[in-house]
Parts: C-alpha cells; structure tokens; sequence
C-alpha cells in the first residue's frame, strides 16, 4: 500500500470512530484500489450466483389465477444470492405498491410468506415472498445458517432489488415479517429507511427467547444470567466438537414423534410443520432445523435497540391465544412506551392488533377460521403508502 492510500485509509478510521466521514473522503478512497484488485476489476461488483430453482408449483397452497408468478433472484451485501417468488396482480399497469414477505424463522417461501405473498398480490401490490440466506433455494454456506445481522440484511436485499424494478413505485415499498423474521423486520425497519410500512405477524424476538429462554417474565434477573451462561458453555463447546468432526451439528427442527407431555405450541408446531398442511422438504422446522450453533450470535446481539426511533407505521398482529403473545406486547411497547396489556392499541402509526382466539401457527394459514386479517393488511399497506 503506496504512502497516500496508508493515509487516506488513517483519516477515514479516524473520522469513521469520530462519526464524520466526507463524501469527498469516502470516493478518494474508493479510487485507492490495491494492485491485486486493479486487474481484477471485481472489487466491488454485485454479481448473482446461477441457481438451480425448482419449476413446478410445489407450494403448501393453491396457485392464485389472479397473479403472474415468476422464479427471481437477488444478491445481499454479503455477495449470498437470494431466491424468491414474485407475484405480480394480472393486467396491472404503472407502477405499483411492493411488500417483501418472509418467515417464518425456519420456513421456506413455499409456505406461509409465499401465502401472504400471493394473496397480497391479488389485493394489487407486486410482492417477492423470499428464502433467507443458506436456507431452501438461496446460496450460502455453510447451510442452515441463521444470523442477526445477515438475516436483516436479507430484509434490505429484497427492497434492494424491489427498488430498481421498473415497475415498482420505489417510495412505496413494505415489508411482512412473519414469527422470528418478525424481530428481524423491526431490526430492518429500523435500519432502512427506504421501508416506508412494516406489517409485523405472529412475532418472535429471536434474540430475546435465544438470551432469555421462553416466558422471560417469569423469571428474576439472576435466573436469567445463570441460564445464558449455561447455555453459552454448551454452545461454545458444540463449536469446538464442530470443528473436530468437520460438520456442523443441527439443532433439530419440530420433532418427528412428540412426547405425551410436549408443550401445546410444540404440539400447534407439529400439527403445521409435519403434517400435509405446512410440511416442505426444503423447510428447515420441518426437517433437521439450523446449526446450532447459530444461538451464540442471537443471544449477544438484541434486535429491538433502535426500534423506538421506527418512524413509518408498524403494525403488530398476534393472536390472543398464542404463546407468543408477549414478544408483540414488548415490541410495542418498545416503540411507543405503552404496555398494552393484551389488548389491541394504537399510539400514533404503531398499531397492535390482537386477533380474538388465534394462535400462534393460526396467523401462519389462516388455521381452521381464516384467522389472517387481510383485510386489515391491505387497508394498512395502502394508508401507510399514501400517507408516506
């Protein structure tokens, strides 16, 4: 590295640290391109890896006649090629409203993102219902990897990509984040100011169940730390057993045979993820789950720090019954300062709706009453987009 580029590189760390680096600064440096990369000329080039995408309909719902459908792909920021469905209203014209869908938090787009995908898409928005990162038809390795930080990512890739489609209002783009890709949306949001509306559904807060266990609030603070680190050895050690055996340990995804005494939502987890109404070969709860070691990442890095300085409309839907419920309730009270106390609230554009006797997998299909308030979500997506 020649003497001008060692220090243009000084000044920028050092003005980076004070929070003050120039326009000017950041393109000289751009132009300061070490020796091996100049033949190259790849170092900052987005390219798409060439995936092999299924090609038949082999989603767990119907095909709409209403929507064209369509295989896309798109990179990240960290060079991982994502695939996607687009679905796109028949005979639409113009530019339209866009809602990028994801999750749940182990599911692949063949199930339920890809259902809110289409049937928002019949309602006249251009939707992408996505695979995050090492996941289903995506690229990544090693597989089965989830991240904090990659997985919101994954968030601002698909609204990437929406942006620059020529049929896209590019100030009118949302999101639908679905159980733990829920958390990841609010991280998004919170990040991207190009999300404009945010519909946030049956939420986990992966970072919080992975730092504190489940139902947090019944347990004291000492409890809480007892815990965590407990579970940081095991993992720690898992890691050290990783790389002596050259593989990555899984940590399971919904077990095969559930025990008698198995948790009512393992059980609801089952009755989706192993049976013919949410089962997908490619889907990460039906089948063998993440790495495990994965946990370690979530459980250090909070992802609701930001999301009081939210400032498009959110909206958090969840059902009464569902053993989730909290995750929600904290959420909004994050961003607005009020807890509702299980019941349906609105402080400014942050809105938590509580849907009368669903659970938690019941805002995944709709369940055996329809429970996914469409209405309510189109209606959102279309004020907010005005509004913005």
């Amino acid at each position: 590295m020649n003497k001008k580029a060692k220090l243009m590189l000084a000044a920028l760390l050092c003005t980076g640290m004070m929070g003050g680096i120039g326009m000017e600064g950041i393109a000289e440096a751009a132009r300061v391109t070490p020796p091996e990369y100049q033949a190259r000329g790849d170092m900052a080039v987005i390219k798409a890896e060439k995936l092999k995408l299924e090609t038949k309909w082999d989603k767990c719902f119907p095909k709409s006649d209403k929507v064209n459908h369509q295989k896309v792909t798109f990179v990240n920021r960290y060079g991982i090629t994502l695939a996607a469905d687009m679905y796109t209203p028949k005979n639409s014209v113009g530019k339209l409203p866009a809602i990028a869908v994801c999750g749940a938090f182990g599911a692949v787009k063949e199930q339920h993102s890809g259902l809110y995908a289409q049937n928002m898409a019949e309602r006249g928005f251009l939707t992408i219902a996505f695979d995050p990162s090492y996941t289903g038809e995506s690229s990544g390795y090693p597989r089965y990897t989830t991240s904090p930080d990659i997985n919101t990512e994954d968030f601002s890739a698909a609204v990437d990509f929406l942006s620059v489609q020529p049929n896209v209002d590019p100030e009118k783009i949302g999101i639908i984040g679905i159980c733990g890709w829920g958390g990841l949306g609010l991280n998004a949001a919170a990040m991207d100011t190009r999300i404009k509306a945010s519909a946030i559904m049956t939420m986990y807060d992966m970072s919080k169940v992975t730092a504190n266990g489940y139902f947090d609030y019944e347990k004291d603070a000492d409890t809480i730390r007892r815990e965590r680190m407990e579970n940081r050895r095991k993992l720690n050690a898992q890691r050290t057993a990783d790389y002596k055996n050259g593989t990555y340990a899984h940590e399971g995804g919904v077990p095969d045979n559930l025990p008698e005494d198995a948790p009512d939502f393992v059980k609801q987890y089952y009755d989706y993820y192993k049976t013919k109404r949410g089962y997908h070969p490619r889907s990460l709860n039906s089948n063998n789950g993440r790495n495990l070691t994965s946990q370690l990442t979530f459980m250090n890095m909070p992802q609701l720090t930001y999301a009081d300085e939210i400032e498009a409309p959110v909206l958090l839907v969840h059902g009464e019954k569902a053993h989730s419920r909290y995750f929600s309730e904290y959420a909004f009270e994050k961003m607005t300062g009020k807890n509702p106390h299980g019941q349906s609230m609105v402080v400014g554009n942050k809105e938590l709706m509580i849907v009368p006797g669903a659970i938690h997998c019941d805002l995944y299909d709709g369940g055996s009453h329809g429970y996914i308030p469409f209405d309510k979500l189109e209606n959102f997506f279309k004020t907010s987009f005005h509004a913005s």
